[in-house]
């Protein structure tokens, strides 16, 4: 299920992925839901933000 983006942050998420369509000034994420991969990640630099897309997509 692909995200929808708000008109306002989603609180309690930061972001500073500037290039990302759901950035949001002030170093925040504007998508509704966001979803965090892989499923068996053993530290934190193993993750990624799978809800990312590219900026005018």
């Amino acid at each position: 299920m692909r995200a929808k983006k708000m008109d306002k942050p989603n609180q309690g998420i930061k972001c500073i992925v500037n290039t990302c369509e759901y950035y949001m000034r002030g170093d925040h994420c504007c998508a509704d839901m966001i979803e965090v991969q892989p499923q068996n990640a053993s530290a934190s630099q193993d993750t990624d933000c799978a809800t990312f897309m590219p900026q005018g997509r």
